[in-house]
């Protein structure tokens, strides 16, 4: 979710993304009203999703868990796969749904020295309200917890846009996985980043944040803001 903050800057003074700022040139959003902030942002979101599904694969008929290990009885190296990827899965209690189900349980901020910072799901509902505040320069990792349900989830992938005055600034997509449903929860962990540094770094942050399959189905879907500061926020 927060990498994209990381990866704009590694430096002293905030660095942003070179080509997401010639991008923005090109279509003209490099100057934007503070009204027209959200406009912008969709926009781009909706252009975005439009291309990603010119580009994905019709991945044909899903079967239920139990179809797809019946199925694939006699094609030995398919079903050592398979069995391999459910480990100790409990098929007679899985049912016969056919659409995976993945709950996104947790996102948390680790940041060095600070006390982990645990976002609350669902999302507040002002997305116009800051969310958390980081301090310039700090390290920090995202790490998120899921559970999957009901059937094999493919392929799923995360991805965060991030903006600031309307500018979009980072852009991250990160593949997690194929995972077998289970009863414990999935734990990930990004790479550590940096937050950016300087003045022209500091200041409020717009973002969005999806988890999706290779089906294009949606598990979580949320807008927020968030602050970078020189100082970490001093506690209540």
């Amino acid at each position: 979710m927060f990498a994209a903050v990381g990866a704009m800057s590694k430096t002293k003074d905030v660095s942003f993304n070179v080509h997401l700022e010639e991008e923005n040139k090109n279509k003209g959003t490099n100057k934007v009203g503070d009204e027209n902030y959200d406009d912008v942002e969709q926009i781009e979101l909706d252009e975005d999703e439009e291309e990603e599904h010119k580009l994905e694969l019709d991945l044909g008929p899903q079967f239920s868990l139990k179809e797809q290990l019946e199925k694939d009885k006699d094609d030995e190296s398919l079903r050592k796969w398979k069995e391999q990827l459910l480990g100790n899965v409990d098929v007679s209690a899985v049912g016969e749904k056919i659409e995976p189900e993945v709950k996104i349980v947790s996102l948390t901020i680790i940041c060095q020295g600070r006390p982990d910072l645990i976002l609350p799901i669902p999302f507040t509902t002002d997305s116009k309200k800051t969310m958390f505040i980081l301090k310039e320069a700090s390290q920090y990792r995202l790490k998120f917890s899921f559970i999957v349900s009901n059937n094999i989830v493919s392929g799923l992938k995360y991805t965060n846009v991030v903006w600031k005055t309307g500018i979009r600034v980072d852009s991250t997509k990160k593949m997690l996985g194929t995972y077998s449903p289970q009863q414990e929860p999935y734990t990930y962990e990004l790479e550590e980043e940096i937050t950016p540094s300087g003045l022209f770094a500091r200041g409020t942050y717009s973002a969005r944040t999806k988890f999706v399959d290779d089906d294009r189905k949606c598990y979580l879907d949320v807008t927020y803001r968030f602050e970078i500061q020189k100082n970490w926020p001093t506690p209540h």
